[in-house]
Formats: structure tokens, C-alpha cells, sequence
């Protein structure tokens, strides 16, 4: 009787609510205690709740969620502006990769491929073609002589590529070469036409003269340069000089060139007697620039290793933000059902 008492008033005073059919302890013997034990063994590191302390762990575990969603808020966010950033830097490759930046350079020469020089004087006559040097211009031949030159001069007649009816002769001239001892070519013509307001003589500079001499079909070649080239004019009664420029510009298979003129035009004092003034004159002085050919090229800004580096460090916040959020309410799933055991645990002591 002594012993069943005692026994009795021990596991009331225990308190535990794991008393059963296996939650009796009238045996001592070892087992059977380890069977109790393991049967209402909490959670690892958690202790039973005590009715004292059980506002505190609440307070806590609510903490702890509150600061796991905020944290997966926090992730969602940066996750957000990852996939931006990766949109956005594949756009911006794709528009440069599209719209390739003009890079120009220049590059320095001692002498220039001589260019070809297609004059259309029409009913003009030819008075002088001569090379000098250091803009050492001789003065003007009289309208009834003709001067002896040294130019290279080609004279072609063929069909204009916009009207086959309309037959044009162009006189083709080499060009000047030698840019640092400032050779210019120096042209005079003259046209007795009384009945016109207005008179000019057109011109079009094309590349190299050698392709012209090298042409099987020069009239075809003339063809094809007044297709591609810009056509000028220059006025009588004046100096026009003109001085030339090149411009190569790389693309696919073939490189195309470019001459830009700076013209200045200086009105001739005609001092003939006025019966000789009906012939007007004519004069045109052709010279390069500057000893620079103005190189242009086409330069895609878009490095694809840059982008591939950012995508990737992208993507990785990307995988190391939802491993985050998954481990996150995987823990803040452990908590919330370690509380609800817990309270479960403290309303089963209380029953």
C-alpha cells in the first residue's frame, strides 16, 4: 500500500500528460522508461513549455516568421530586378549589335593615287591644261591661242545611264598625286555663246585615272562612275578652286570612295577689248587638300563576353535567391508546426 502511494502521488506530481497505456511507471525497469521517454521525446534543443513561458516563445516564433517573410519579400524583390537586368542587357546588345557605331580615322600618305578628273566643256574649248606647284598659277591665255600643256587627257563619247538619247563627251584628266609639294592642275577654257544668261562647265571626280586606261569598255566605265559619283559645276567668268578630299568607307567585299571638295571661287577682272570679252573664259584650278584620307568604318559596341559574364552573375542571384526562399519557408514551415505541437503538447497537460 506504501509503495502504490507512492508511486502514485510521484506521477502526479510529474505532471505528464503521456500517462496510457504505456505511461504508467509501476515497473522501474530500463526499458520501459526509454520507451516513455522516446514516445514523448520533443524536438530536438526544445524543452517542455511551461505555462509561464509560453507567451514568450510565441512572441519569439512570431518574430522569426515575420523576419523569414520579410527576408523572402527582400529576395522576391532582388529576383525581380535580376530578370530586369537580364532583359535589359540583352536588349541593349541586341540594339547595338543592330546599330554598329561610325568610327573615323585618319590616315597620312606622301603621295596620292592620281584620281580622274571627267570635265563636260559642251561647246567649250580647251585653252590650257598645265601642272604646277605651290600655287604658282600662270597668267591666263588669250581666247585665239592655244597653250601647250602637260596634262593627260582621254576623251570619251558615250550614252548618259539615265537617257539613252542623250550622247554626252567628257574629257577625262590625271589628277594631281604629289600633296606635299602642293601640285595643282591648272584648266582655262573658252565659249563664245552670247545667247545664254547663264554658263557652266560640269565635272565629276572619280577614283583612280589608271581604271579608266585599264577599261575594256570605257564608255560602259563612264557609265558607271556618273551612276556613283556626284556630278559639279563651275561658272565662267571666275577662278573656281577646288580642293579634294578622300573619303574610303569599308563594307562588305568592297570598299567605296568618297571625294569632298572645298571650293572657292574668285571673280577674273576681264581686261580684253570688248570685242574679245564675248568669249568667256573659264578657269578651274584642281588641288588636294590635305595629305589625310579620311578613313570610315563601322564598329559594333557590343562585347558578347560582357554580356554572357552579366547574364551569368544574374542567373546565379537568381538560383542563389530561390535556394534562399526555399530554405526559408522550409524553415518557417519547421517552426510554425513546432509551435502548434508544442501547444498541443501544453493543452494535453492541461487536460
Amino acid at each position: 500500500m506504501l509503495r502504490r502511494e507512492t508511486s502514485r502521488s510521484y506521477q502526479e506530481f510529474n505532471g505528464d500528460d503521456c500517462s496510457g497505456p504505456h505511461g504508467s511507471y509501476g515497473n522501474n525497469d530500463v526499458s520501459e522508461v526509454e520507451h516513455d521517454e522516446a514516445s514523448c521525446d520533443p524536438l530536438p534543443d526544445e524543452d517542455i513549455v511551461d505555462s509561464n513561458l509560453m507567451p514568450i516563445t510565441f512572441n519569439k516564433a512570431c518574430l522569426k516568421n515575420v523576419f523569414t517573410v520579410i527576408l523572402v519579400l527582400i529576395y522576391l524583390l532582388l529576383s525581380t530586378v535580376a530578370a530586369f537586368l537580364a532583359y535589359q542587357t540583352i536588349s541593349d546588345f541586341m540594339e547595338k549589335l543592330n546599330h554598329p557605331v561610325m568610327s573615323v580615322s585618319y590616315k597620312e600618305v606622301e603621295e596620292f593615287t592620281p584620281p580622274g578628273i571627267a570635265l563636260y566643256p559642251g561647246k567649250a574649248q580647251l585653252l590650257s591644261c598645265m601642272h604646277h606647284y605651290h600655287d604658282n598659277i600662270p597668267p591666263p591665255v588669250s581666247s585665239g591661242s592655244r597653250a601647250e600643256g602637260d596634262c593627260i587627257i582621254e576623251e570619251i563619247i558615250y550614252y548618259g545611264p539615265y537617257s539613252n538619247q542623250t550622247q554626252k563627251r567628257a574629257m577625262v584628266v590625271r589628277g594631281p598625286t604629289d600633296v606635299r609639294n602642293r601640285e595643282l592642275i591648272f584648266l582655262q577654257f573658252s565659249r563664245n555663246e552670247t545667247e545664254e544668261d547663264f554658263s557652266a562647265i560640269s565635272y565629276m571626280i572619280f577614283a583612280e585615272f589608271s581604271d579608266l586606261l585599264e577599261s575594256s569598255d570605257k564608255a560602259a566605265f563612264m557609265m558607271d562612275c556618273e551612276r556613283n559619283y556626284s556630278m559639279w559645276t563651275f561658272s565662267g567668268g571666275f577662278r573656281t578652286w577646288v580642293k579634294m578630299s578622300l573619303v574610303k568607307t569599308p563594307g562588305r567585299g568592297s570598299e567605296s570612295v568618297e571625294f569632298r571638295q572645298e571650293s572657292s571661287v574668285v571673280k577674273y577682272i576681264d581686261k580684253r577689248p570688248p570685242q574679245e570679252q564675248a568669249n568667256e573664259l573659264f578657269f578651274a584650278v584642281f588641288q588636294w587638300r590635305d595629305p589625310f584620307i579620311q578613313q570610315v568604318k563601322d564598329i559594333v559596341t557590343a562585347n558578347p563576353w560582357n554580356t554572357i559574364a552579366i547574364l551569368c552573375g544574374v542567373f546565379m542571384a537568381l538560383f542563389k535567391a530561390a535556394d534562399f526562399a526555399k530554405l526559408s519557408i522550409k524553415w518557417m514551415i519547421k517552426i510554425r508546426k513546432r509551435h502548434l505541437r508544442a501547444k498541443l503538447r501544453e493543452m494535453n497537460q492541461i487536460s
